[in-house]
């Protein structure tokens, strides 16, 4: 397990979640457009898998939501 608690993570869904977290907006959040664009762009994902991965990450607590945006979980604190 990793040091915060969270589900350790596959290779491609940490690289994902770096991608997302790299391209954040000052806001904080992410629509989803704009995180399967982000992962598209980043890691050459269609929105099928780009949607899978999305999911994992919310899944396992890496992501939440808040009024149909995206939040990365204190991400940016590690």
């Amino acid at each position: 397990m990793r040091p915060n608690g969270k589900s350790p993570l596959t290779p491609l869904a940490q690289e994902a979640l770096e991608a997302l977290a790299r391209r954040l907006p000052d806001e904080g959040e992410l629509t989803y457009e704009h995180a399967y664009a982000i992962l598209k762009d980043e890691e050459d994902l269609e929105r099928p898998a780009a949607e899978d991965i999305i999911g994992r990450l919310y899944m396992k607590g890496h992501l939440y939501e808040v009024e149909r945006k995206l939040r990365l979980t204190d991400y940016g604190a590690e």
